[in-house]
């Protein structure tokens, strides 16, 4: 897949979302590939990276930041990478394109409804944001409102000119978020028109998606990442499994028809209730979700004695805490499938749990988000049992220990992540990762002469490269 590919948005680099959109999707999928590889290739074989046919308007959920410009009109985008300076959008090359149209209607409509953006340096205004889901396979389209009060002018004008334009809309929610935080949605939901949620359909089975909800944002991906795993989970029809972070049951649901028993652990009680909806809508029967903290849990099955075939795992992009990682370790499932949207916090998970009688016996990367630096990855670990253990005597006085004092300049690891990577690194960059390896970069490196001065943060795929640099050089 990939092929000639190629992507031309023109507010790529002001945006920043998209960090791979000068790139043709081919080299993409290689550069993921090789990221991938680099990392996990000390704990197991990484298969071929699955990618996709079209990887254009994928996302499901669509995030537009509301503002005003100097003449008085509305405008909508995404926040510049690391500030909170809005980059007009109207359209964008991986989001859904009925969505674009849509929040271009709700920006018509703010002007002539005089319904003014809310300006965080003032605190003035009323609507921040706009969250769009659609539903792949029901096409049902679900538009949340975000405002800092719960009364919008003229809402039920303001919903009907809204379905007038777009007759395709199910649902309409005015999001309450008052709170200055750079969260998205608050926690109040006020139903204006439809359900208040959508349906859609993954792996056969039917889930329904409320604005808070947890829904992986490329559907046809989702597919065949949640195929991969199943197929490493081995299910038989016989086995107890536990999808641990379960939101609101996607994952558990698609593998309860091949299991015995599934359990579901997730600490949002939103997405608890929405997955027990979603079991009694697909008349799952063997299923019970639990509120509650996964790693505690994960002991107290333990503590009683409770077997545990299957553990899914799919972590949030700064993987799993140690509590948690104990907890797997003393419950000791057969077989753990971890699902990761983050190569780096992988790898150190799996160092933890390989080191605590697991093995991993392989990996696949799917690219969920064309365009972007991000990849997920699903791996397979099971138990190590004693025989697998091969111990070898080391005399440690014919260690080569010459080589683990070597290093490199700074200019040796800008031209070697140039000519690897064909990416240009700043010093501060390699200083930032070197400081973040436990290396010595002196006392001025990453430091500013201004006290109120903003210090750019190193980007996750230079980060990996420079950090793929110093195992070069042996530094690390």
């Amino acid at each position: 897949m990939g092929g000639e590919i190629r992507f031309a948005c023109p507010v790529a680099s002001r945006c920043g979302g998209c960090q791979m959109a000068h790139l043709p999707y081919a080299e993409q999928l290689r550069r993921k590939q090789a990221w991938v590889r680099e990392l996990l290739s000390p704990f197991c074989p990484v298969e071929d990276i699955v990618g996709m046919e079209n990887p254009f308007h994928y996302r499901n959920k669509t995030h537009a930041v509301l503002a005003g410009d100097r003449s008085g009109n509305v405008i909508s985008g995404v926040y510049r990478m690391g500030t909170h300076q809005v980059v007009p959008v109207d359209k964008c090359l991986i989001q859904n394109e009925k969505a674009d149209a849509i929040i271009a209607t709700v920006r018509r409509l703010l002007r002539e409804f005089k319904i003014r953006p809310y300006r965080e340096d003032a605190r003035a205004g009323l609507m921040r944001h706009i969250l769009i889901r659609t539903a792949r396979a029901t096409g049902q389209i679900l538009v949340v409102l975000v405002a800092v009060q719960p009364i919008l002018p003229r809402k039920n004008d303001f919903v009907r000119a809204l379905l007038a334009a777009h007759p395709e809309i199910t649902s309409v929610v005015l999001n309450v978020n008052d709170r200055a935080t750079s969260m998205v949605l608050g926690k109040r939901d006020i139903v204006l028109y439809g359900p208040g949620t959508i349906e859609d359909v993954l792996c056969g089975k039917t889930f329904r998606i409320s604005p808070q909800s947890f829904y992986q944002v490329n559907s046809e991906q989702t597919e065949r990442l949640y195929a991969r795993a199943l197929d490493y989970a081995g299910l038989r029809g016989t086995e107890t499994v536990l999808d641990a972070y379960c939101g609101i049951g996607t994952i558990g649901l698609c593998a309860a028809d091949r299991c015995a028993r599934l359990i579901g652990v997730e600490l949002n009680p939103a997405a608890v209730k929405d997955a027990t909806w979603n079991a009694g809508r697909n008349r799952v029967r063997n299923a019970k979700f639990y509120c509650a903290d996964a790693g505690r849990f994960l002991l107290r099955m333990a503590e009683a004695r409770q077997p545990l075939d299957v553990l899914f795992m799919d972590p949030p992009r700064s993987g799993s805490d140690e509590n948690f990682l104990r907890a797997v370790c003393t419950l000791a499932p057969k077989r753990v499938v971890y699902i990761s949207c983050n190569p780096t916090t992988l790898a150190r998970d799996l160092a933890y749990l390989t080191k605590h009688g697991f093995r991993a016996l392989r990996a696949t990367p799917v690219d969920m988000f064309p365009c972007t630096e991000h990849v997920e990855t699903v791996v397979l670990l099971s138990q190590q049992k004693p025989d697998d253990i091969v111990r070898v005597g080391l005399d440690l006085d014919e260690l080569d220990i010459t080589s683990a004092e070597s290093k490199a300049t700074y200019q040796e690891i800008k031209a070697y992540v140039w000519k690897k990577f064909g990416l240009k690194v700043s010093t501060l960059y390699i200083s930032q990762v070197k400081r973040k390896c436990g290396l010595d970069v002196g006392q001025n490196y990453n430091r500013s002469k201004r006290e109120d001065a903003k210090v750019l943060r190193c980007p996750l795929e230079k980060e990996e490269a420079i950090r793929t640099a110093l195992r070069h050089f042996q530094m690390i």
